[in-house]
């Protein structure tokens, strides 16, 4: 996870679990692991190489705890 300040998002980098482009990883983080992630790349209009995407923490207590749960199976 990287720092974040005045927002409900945090962005994770998730180079060392998977080498799918950021699109790719959201769709199967979202569909084999049961969590939601928005890639990066749809905010840039030039190629994106890195291996980010963002999180909305914006969710009550029980959420975030199933969630880190899933995350931390990876």
């Amino acid at each position: 996870m990287l720092p974040c300040e005045g927002t409900y998002f945090l962005l994770a980098d998730y180079s060392a679990i998977s080498d799918l482009d950021d699109v790719t990883f959201c769709r199967w983080l979202t569909e084999h692991a049961g969590v939601a992630a928005i890639p990066l790349s749809v905010f840039c209009a030039d190629p994106f190489p890195h291996k980010l995407i963002r999180l909305c923490f914006a969710k009550q207590e029980s959420t975030l705890q199933a969630t880190a749960e899933r995350l931390c199976r990876l």
